[in-house]
């Protein structure tokens, strides 16, 4: 499934020449980083413990593992400085399409407005979505990341539906 899509990808960004490529359990501790570099995440409890470290390899692992998950990384002179997760997803409705999920999109607070995104986002939209076949790419972004959303509408995602999450208490 995501294991056709074309990878490693090589871009240009104004911060220099990239490559959007598989993780490796080996870039873990890059991925906790970027995400407990970004406030809201950070807010959410990804503080980049140590003692959380073995919850996030566990989950690396089953993406990896899962043949319709990939988790993607951003590599830019030996650094990882970007990831995404993104999902496949087999759909009754649409006449039975196929749904491409992009989740947990982050770039490194230093080279956000880079074109990192930009390039990554259009890969995504462009390469990635027909080489699962996808009819919809979808992702959705908190509420408060408007700066995000006006990033999205600029690639042509379009703020067609409103999200609803439950979050399940933990003992």
């Amino acid at each position: 499934m995501l294991d056709a899509l074309p990878l490693p990808h090589s871009f240009d960004s104004r911060a220099g020449h990239a490559t959007l490529r598989r993780a490796t359990p080996e870039d873990a501790d890059a991925v906790i980083g970027l995400l407990s570099d970004d406030p809201i995440s950070a807010a959410r409890g990804d503080l980049a413990s140590e003692a959380d470290r073995p919850a996030y390899a566990a989950a690396l692992a089953e993406i990896l593992a899962d043949r319709s998950n990939d988790l993607l990384v951003v590599e830019l002179d030996g650094s990882i400085v970007g990831t995404l997760q993104l999902t496949s997803i087999p759909g009754m409705s649409r006449r039975g399409s196929r749904r491409l999920l992009v989740e947990a999109v982050r770039v490194r607070s230093d080279l956000r407005s880079s074109g990192i995104g930009s390039a990554v986002m259009r890969w995504v939209s462009d390469t990635a979505s027909r080489a699962v076949d996808a009819a919809i790419v979808q992702l959705t972004s908190d509420a408060s990341r408007t700066d995000a959303h006006r990033f999205y509408e600029r690639l042509g995602y379009v703020g067609s539906h409103r999200g609803f999450k439950y979050t399940v208490p933990r003992a």
